[in-house]
């Protein structure tokens, strides 16, 4: 296949910044700096900095929430920015740190899960229903889930119901912004694991973004090391991950493993 063929996600030389107001004086915060990488279909790329980094607002360009100032992000190798190609948001889905503000807390599960379908799908009702019951059963949890609410669920019990919710749709790509950071370390492993089987079943790709280089080095193929919105290093594949070069990424990858 041809390489260019098998890129799902292109992004060229994106900038942003923000004004920001002290005391009376505007100034200019530069949050991306010429960012440009590659997402190959059924590959998932971590991108790990530290607080501050530009990591999230990157993101949130990338799934077409925000707008970047220059360059172009091109999903299927059309710009998700542009007016005329908004359908493709359709095929893109992002699944956020902190579960319990993602979601209603009057809603039920079913309901929860049903958004993306009653927004975007032609199923008609019963149809949807027997949709609810095969992704409840695929994200690891029984049909009677369904009927249960938010305060009802354990932490990885709701994340599992917003992965649910992310693939209804069916969709190519998921942002999976801080994804498992607020669950125990073994809740971690579970969704970690849960997300390798539904890449593998429905043909994703992800983007991983954390702060967290032991949970990038659990699912991800590549790694970009970001920093002060630039690309610091990039590993275009995980196992040359010790043949780092740069401080920044090595004082990173320390943290977690022994050279």
């Amino acid at each position: 296949m041809n390489s260019e063929n098998n890129i799902l996600l292109k992004v060229s030389n994106i900038t942003k910044s923000y004004t920001e107001k002290k005391f009376l004086k505007k100034s200019v915060k530069n949050v991306l700096n010429d960012v440009s990488f590659s997402l190959k279909k059924g590959k998932c790329l971590g991108i790990i900095g530290e607080s501050g980094s530009g990591k999230s607002t990157l993101g949130r360009i990338l799934t077409g929430i925000e707008n970047a100032d220059g360059g172009i992000v091109e999903f299927k190798g059309k710009n998700i920015h542009a007016k005329e190609n908004k359908y493709l948001k359709r095929e893109i889905s992002i699944v956020f740190q902190n579960y319990v503000s993602s979601v209603n807390p009057k809603f039920s599960v079913a309901e929860i899960i049903a958004e993306p379908l009653t927004i975007e799908s032609q199923l008609k009702k019963d149809e949807i229903q027997e949709e609810l019951k095969k992704l409840i059963e695929s994200v690891g949890l029984s049909e009677e889930f369904l009927q249960r609410f938010p305060n009802e669920l354990s932490g990885g019990q709701l994340q599992r119901v917003c992965i649910a919710r992310a693939i209804a749709t069916k969709p190519k790509f998921i942002m999976l912004d801080e994804a498992v950071s607020s669950l125990d370390v073994s809740t971690q492993v579970e969704i970690l694991d849960l997300l390798q089987k539904l890449k593998k079943e429905y043909n994703l790709s992800y983007i991983f973004v954390t702060h967290d280089l032991l949970t990038i080095t659990y699912i991800c193929d590549s790694i970009i090391f970001f920093r002060n919105g630039k690309i610091e290093e990039e590993i275009s594949d995980i196992k040359n991950l010790k043949n780092i070069k740069k401080d920044y990424s090595r004082k990173l990858l320390n943290a977690v493993i022994e050279f």
